[in-house]
């Protein structure tokens, strides 16, 4: 392996006894990344030096993949605590390295330095770990971040074989362009997987000359209704502030509403936020179907959540 441009990389006990060190010395002046594998206390423990120290003592001819690589790539996954890497055989086991076996026809490319699952084949092994919505964050974050597109995506899942294959389809199926935020997948997804009507994402409003107005999350924009999630910066930043409140006043001159939904409105009240969403639907005009009982399983919310009204 290359190594990539780091100053201080780690080192393996016994190359750090053939430079000079005792084990005193190793353990006043370094830190254990893995059993075996240390790194100078002064060197700050980046993901890429946790990757190249878990890399020195696994199989040969492993490479980076799952979580691990997902996070290599901008991606958002639910954190976890281990490097992953896959391997060809008698695969390593280490606290801290989470170590896959080598599937056949796994798209291994070169990136920082190291060789890591593509993005389109680390969505695809992700479909065995994680949930429909974490998955579906994952390809709409490696999508905002051009690593993917939505089209690569269902071509892929549509050629892959196996377990999770179809979970992996409708995952990459629900993946969109122009997501800004993991919390902007969930309240979408909290809305389709209830049976609503998927509304449009990242429409964005430019005057005479092509400069940026308004971006709306997720819009419904022939019944001027607006469903936005609102993270802790709106709060924190003034300038955002401020921008809210010109954003606001225009909207109210086109007479569009525009609904606001914060975190806890997905992870703890998801009944409260789904009725409050159908009945903004209906002042708006919106026919509303009947809910669907997916959206329970994927968002659970908390014991005192608020029933969906007939």
């Amino acid at each position: 392996m290359t190594r990539p441009d780091r100053s201080t990389p780690p080192v393996r006990r016994p190359d750090a006894m053939a430079a000079g060190h005792t084990d005193d010395r190793l353990r006043r002046s370094h830190i254990a990344l893995f059993r075996g594998v240390h790194l100078d206390r002064a060197a700050p423990v980046t993901l890429e030096v946790r990757v190249e120290a878990a890399l020195l003592v696994v199989t040969p001819g492993s490479h980076v993949s799952h979580h691990t690589a997902a996070s290599l790539w901008g991606g958002v996954v639910p954190d976890h605590p281990d490097v992953h890497v896959s391997s060809p055989r008698n695969r390593t086991r280490r606290d801290g390295i989470r170590a896959h076996r080598l599937k056949a026809g796994q798209e291994v490319v070169r990136f920082r330095g190291f060789r890591v699952t593509s993005p389109v084949q680390t969505f695809l092994d992700l479909a065995h770990c994680l949930t429909l919505v974490d998955l579906v964050v994952l390809g709409d974050s490696l999508v905002r971040r051009r690593r993917t597109t939505p089209e690569q995506l269902v071509s892929a899942t549509r050629r892959h074989r196996g377990p999770y294959s179809r979970l992996a389809r409708r995952a990459a199926a629900l993946v969109r362009a122009g997501v800004d935020s993991a919390m902007e997948t969930r309240l979408r997804l909290l809305i389709v997987l209830a049976g609503l009507p998927e509304p449009e994402v990242d429409h964005r409003v430019h005057d005479h000359d092509g400069t940026l107005l308004r971006r709306y999350d997720l819009s419904y924009l022939p019944y001027r209704l607006l469903i936005e999630f609102d993270g802790r910066q709106h709060a924190e930043s003034e300038e955002q502030w401020l921008t809210d409140i010109e954003r606001d006043e225009a909207l109210d001159d086109e007479q569009v509403r525009r609904l606001v939904v914060v975190s806890r409105d997905i992870y703890s009240t998801p009944a409260n936020t789904l009725a409050r969403i159908t009945r903004a639907m209906r002042r708006a005009g919106m026919p509303v179907p009947p809910l669907r009982e997916e959206w329970r399983r994927h968002f659970p919310g908390r014991p005192g959540d608020a029933a969906i009204p007939a």
